[in-house]
């Protein structure tokens, strides 16, 4: 089950479970669109690996489903961030994190 995490982990934008702007990677790390084109160029910063839009879980189902509370707020270092994004690029996405 998703966790439907409730904020972008850079910017602290509110991402609430229906919001179109979540993306995720594999291992659920959330960021908003504009973060994710923006700042991270489309790399994970926790894992390297690519990032998805995020499912919308229907709204029937939040109360036996909920999503996450707690709130994972690391914004990243640009600068590093961009260094890592190129060579992340410089392979193919199945060997990004190698």
């Amino acid at each position: 089950m998703l966790e439907l995490r409730p904020i972008c982990e850079h910017c602290a934008t509110p991402l609430p479970p229906e919001a179109p702007q979540a993306r995720i990677c594999s291992y659920e790390c959330t960021f908003c669109a504009a973060c994710v084109e923006q700042v991270l160029y489309h790399v994970c910063p926790n894992c390297g690996g690519g990032f998805a839009p995020r499912p919308i879980r229907p709204a029937q189902r939040l109360g036996r489903h909920p999503p996450a509370t707690q709130a994972i707020h690391r914004p990243v270092d640009p600068i590093a961030h961009a260094a890592f994004a190129a060579r992340c690029a410089a392979g193919a996405d199945e060997r990004r994190a190698e």
